[in-house]
C-alpha cells in the first residue's frame, strides 16, 4: 500500500479490568502507517475497568471514552462509530489480542478483495487449565460445528466476519448495528451489508487472539445466551436458519429422553414387552455415546496434556446442551430480555 487510510477501532466494554490494558496495548502498538484512534463504549460496570479506562485515556489522547449506560454491545459499537472520525472502522474486543500486523493486513484485504467488511480467525487461547480446556474446544469442529473463523476455512466470501474491518461509508449506506439484537448483530449486520450488493470476506491470515469464558459457569450462561439469540435471527430471517442449528436440539432431546430412559427402565423392566424394554435401552445408549464422542473429542483436540484435553471434553457439553435448550427457548418464545451478564459479546 502506498497510502494508508486512518483506522478509528471501536470496542464496548464491561467488566474487563483484568484484560482492558493489555487489549489496548496491543491496539496502539499496531504497525500500520496511518492515523490511529481508539473509542471505547463504557457500560456500567462492577469491577474497576472504567477507571483503568480513564487512565488510559489520560496517557494517550488517541483514546476516547463515550458512556453506554445500558451496557448493551450493538448500542456501545453505535455509539464508538458515531464518536470515531476516521475512513476504516475496526472493531476490537476486550478479550481478543491483534498482532502487530493486523491492521495492514486488514485494510490491504479490504481494498485488494473490493470488500467492505473483512474478519479472520478467532485464535482462542486460555491463561488457566479451565480457559485452555474451553479454548481447544473453541478451535474443535465438534464444539461449533465448524464455522470459518473459529476453525479455519480458504480465503473468500464468507456470510458473516468475527469482529470486522469496514469502510465507514457501508454504515451510512446499510444503517448501524441492530440495537434490539443483544448478540448475533455482526450477522444481521453482515446480512445488510450482503443485500446491498457487497461483499463480506474472510482472510485466514487475519488471526486475533481470543480469550475465552474462564469457568464453565460463564461458558454455560454464554452459550445459552448464544443460542436464544441465534433462534431469534432464525425467528426474524429466514437466511438466517441452517440445518446445523438443529442438530444442538436434537442432542438434548436424545440426551434428556436417555437420562428420563435410565430412571424409568428399572421401574418398568418386568412390566415392559420386550419390543419396549428394546427402546429403553437405546435410549439409555445415547448420554454414553455423546460422552465417549465428547471425550475423543477433547482427547484428540488442540490441548496440550492430558488435563487441558480432558477439560476440553467437558467443555463440549458445556457449549451444546445449554446453546440447545436456548435456542429452543428463543424459537417459541423469542430472546426479549435475555443477556448473557458475564461480559460484553
Amino acid at each position: 500500500m502506498t497510502e494508508f487510510p486512518g483506522v478509528s477501532y471501536i470496542m464496548p466494554v464491561l467488566n474487563e479490568a483484568s484484560y482492558l490494558e493489555e487489549a489496548v496495548s496491543s491496539i496502539l502498538a499496531q504497525e500500520y502507517a496511518g492515523e490511529k484512534e481508539l473509542v471505547l463504549a463504557l457500560g456500567p460496570s462492577t469491577d474497576s475497568t472504567n477507571d483503568v479506562a480513564k487512565q488510559l485515556s489520560v496517557g494517550d489522547p488517541r483514546i476516547i471514552l463515550v458512556d453506554n449506560p445500558l451496557g448493551r454491545t450493538p448500542i456501545g459499537l453505535n455509539l464508538a462509530i458515531r464518536a470515531s472520525r476516521l475512513p476504516i472502522v475496526i472493531r476490537v474486543d476486550a478479550h481478543s489480542e491483534i498482532p502487530k500486523n493486523y491492521t495492514r493486513r486488514g485494510v490491504e484485504t479490504l481494498y485488494r478483495a473490493d470488500a467492505h467488511d473483512v474478519g479472520g480467525l478467532m485464535d482462542a487461547k486460555g491463561r488457566t487449565p479451565v480457559q485452555r480446556g474451553i479454548a481447544a474446544a473453541y478451535h474443535s469442529k465438534f464444539g461449533f460445528g465448524g464455522p470459518a473463523y473459529h476453525s479455519g476455512a480458504p480465503e473468500g466470501p464468507a456470510e458473516s466476519a468475527y469482529l470486522g474491518i469496514f469502510r465507514r461509508e457501508v454504515f451510512e449506506e446499510v444503517g448501524y448495528y441492530n440495537e434490539e439484537l443483544w448478540r448475533a448483530q455482526d450477522w444481521e449486520l453482515c446480512l445488510r451489508i450482503r443485500q446491498a450488493g457487497h461483499t463480506v470476506w474472510f482472510d485466514p491470515e487475519l488471526k486475533v487472539g481470543y480469550y475465552p469464558r474462564d469457568s464453565f459457569k460463564s461458558l454455560i450462561s454464554q452459550s445459552m445466551a448464544s443460542g436464544t439469540w441465534r433462534a431469534e435471527i432464525a425467528r426474524r430471517f429466514p437466511e438466517g436458519k441452517s440445518l446445523r442449528h438443529d442438530v444442538p436440539p436434537l442432542l438434548l432431546l436424545g440426551v434428556a429422553t436417555g437420562l428420563a430412559a435410565t430412571v424409568i427402565e428399572p421401574l418398568v423392566r418386568e412390566a415392559a414387552p420386550t419390543r419396549v424394554s428394546v427402546v429403553l435401552n437405546l435410549a439409555k445408549a445415547v448420554p454414553a455415546v455423546y460422552a465417549a464422542i465428547a471425550l475423543a473429542a477433547g482427547l484428540t483436540s488442540n490441548a496440550k496434556g492430558l488435563k487441558d484435553k480432558l477439560l476440553a471434553a467437558c467443555a463440549f457439553p458445556a457449549i451444546h446442551l445449554p446453546w440447545a435448550f436456548g435456542y429452543i427457548k428463543g424459537r417459541f418464545c423469542g430472546a426479549a430480555g435475555t443477556v448473557d451478564k458475564g461480559r460484553v459479546k
